[in-house]
């Protein structure tokens, strides 16, 4: 055999032969790393060798070649050939992050700083100053997609936060171009503000339309709308689970107690369901609605103050029976 085949051969196996671990070997690259340093990394895991061979020919042959952050996984019996490839198209490992309908946004930034494989850059940041990095002025409270995102390790969480903003928008976008005529809601903000309070009175995909239909029937009446959640973010950090009746009575922006029409921003981050009923509502002339303390959370429905009344005396009486009548 030449000396040149014996190379080619060598090179060939050392390219194409499979690996000869035993369990899969985690390689993380994260902001800053280079071609080199991946590879090195590689290296000390027992990976593969030659390092500094193998960079000269991913340079060679491929010049484009982008290095992407986050976590792979590189099975046991992969070739040099095979981990290569997986960086080059940046197969990585995939977080996720789940945030769910209802929740506030500083649930989102207390989960996104919480995440083991998020980078964390907005930590000392206020509020504004966040949504001043995301070029809006907006409150930003119900401004983000609640959701599942999948996203690679070491990924900011104002890349997360920028995915669920914009997400957002296009979604209220989207279901505004198919809202009900005639709806008392003079924008994509107000429908948006309504939503995240229909989002909090009911959990219940069945009902939500009729929630938003009963809102949107006080606010064509011009009622007050009513509803404790708004109350209870007017609070803010100092509610203790209980609704009391000076809470009622205290006057705060976010009271529709005191105040008619919506508050002055979203009280939550409403989902796909609660926007998509708030701007095509079930309008059946209902006026007020009360848990029926029934574990699926369900509601009942009245269309005069009497016979929410008798409603509202037999939610008390089942709340009774279920505390053994205390």
């Amino acid at each position: 055999m030449t000396g040149a085949a014996f190379a080619a051969l060598w090179w060939q196996n050392l390219l194409d032969a499979p690996g000869d671990r035993t369990e899969t070997v985690e390689l993380r690259v994260v902001s800053g790393d280079t071609v080199r340093v991946a590879l090195a990394k590689l290296a000390a895991g027992g990976v593969i060798e030659h390092p500094r061979l193998l960079e000269r020919w991913v340079r060679l042959t491929r010049p484009d070649f982008i290095l992407r952050k986050g976590r792979y996984q590189i099975e046991a019996a992969a070739s040099v050939r095979e981990v290569v490839e997986q960086l080059a198209v940046g197969r990585v490992v995939l977080e996720s992050l789940t945030i769910v309908e209802g929740s506030r946004f500083a649930d989102f930034r207390r989960a996104l700083e919480n995440h083991p494989e998020v980078r964390v850059t907005l930590r000392d940041l206020e509020d504004a100053q966040v949504m001043a990095r995301l070029d809006s002025e907006h409150h930003p409270e119900g401004r983000f997609f609640p959701d599942t995102y999948r996203f690679a390790s070491g990924t900011s969480d104002l890349e997360i936060l920028r995915m669920a903003y914009i997400r957002m928008q296009r979604m209220l976008d989207e279901l505004w171009e198919q809202r009900a005529v005639d709806l008392p809601l003079a924008n994509r903000d107000e429908a948006l503000i309504l939503a995240s309070i229909v989002e909090k009175e009911s959990a219940l995909e069945s009902e939500r339309a009729r929630v938003a239909g009963v809102f949107v029937s006080r606010l064509r009446l011009d009622m007050r709308l009513q509803s404790d959640p708004t109350v209870i973010y007017g609070i803010g950090p100092s509610y203790d689970g209980n609704i009391r009746r000076r809470d009622l009575v205290t006057d705060t922006p976010y009271n529709t107690y005191t105040r008619k029409g919506l508050p002055p921003t979203p009280i939550a981050l409403p989902g796909e369901s609660a926007l998509r009923a708030t701007l095509q509502p079930r309008v059946t002339g209902d006026l007020f609605f009360v848990a029926t303390g029934e574990a699926d959370g369900s509601h009942r429905f009245s269309k005069t103050y009497a016979e929410h009344r008798v409603a509202v005396q037999q939610y008390l009486k089942k709340l009774r029976e279920a505390r053994g009548g205390a």
